[in-house]
């Protein structure tokens, strides 16, 4: 019972805009993704139609002689997920070594928010960027194994294109390549979202408003950008 009433007390240092700020960030995360991965066929996002291209990729693979332009590209996806990932972990480290140093992050975040509260709230509201940073990790690993997939189903596909086997291959291949893409852009978004869950530390007004930062910018990117405007050009 003791035990339930200490984390209930602990609960009991957060107010209600806390809670609500937490969860709209969860949402807005969320939801931000789903748009940008399901968005319909009448506005794509930039990650849809960098999906199209990479299908296209994969067809115009079968009949390139050599392939090293090809390995190269794949290379290059596979040290950008790899540099992400170890990103990620020193971003870890450094967070739960913040968090083992809970007295000096106080007193820093306490003259910036100008607030006077227990050392327990730091902690627990550094679990938020601890989350989107662990998740984003996870994600750049898988990233980087699937795109590890793709290229050996890369390498099994025959040079001939009236192989019957060739356009199904490259399909394949073009289709663990999107996957692997949609895990790496899933992983930025959530270090996108680990640097606005820092705010929290200030005020959940701060929090949400980075938040809506953060969405704005990233919907932007992927819906109203240059480069988007150029990918639509026929």
């Amino acid at each position: 019972m003791q035990h339930v009433m200490t984390w209930m007390d602990r609960i009991a240092l957060f107010g209600p805009i806390d809670f609500a700020a937490v969860a709209g960030i969860f949402i807005l995360w969320f939801g931000l993704g789903l748009v940008i991965e399901h968005a319909g066929t009448k506005r794509p996002s930039v990650s849809q139609l960098m999906a199209q291209y990479r299908r296209e990729w994969m067809v115009q693979m079968i009949t390139r002689q050599p392939r090293i332009f090809d390995a190269q590209i794949l290379s290059t996806l596979r040290q950008s997920t790899a540099f992400f990932a170890s990103t990620s972990v020193i971003a870890l480290g450094g967070t739960l070594a913040l968090m083992g140093n809970s007295e000096r992050l106080a007193t820093v975040v306490e003259d910036l928010a100008l607030t006077d509260l227990p050392t327990i709230v730091w902690e627990i509201k550094m679990l938020l960027p601890l989350f989107f940073l662990t998740n984003g990790f996870l994600k750049f690993v898988w990233s980087n194994r699937l795109f590890g997939y793709c290229s050996v189903l890369m390498a099994a596909v025959p040079n001939d294109v009236d192989d019957p086997r060739a356009l199904k291959l490259a399909s394949k291949a073009a289709e663990i390549n999107i996957t692997a893409a949609r895990g790496f852009n899933r992983g930025l978004r959530s270090l996108y979202f680990a640097l606005a869950s820092l705010s929290w530390l200030i005020a959940p007004h701060a929090l949400a408003f980075a938040a809506i930062v953060t969405v704005t910018i990233v919907w932007r990117r992927e819906f109203t950008s240059q480069s988007r405007r150029i990918l639509l050009e026929k």
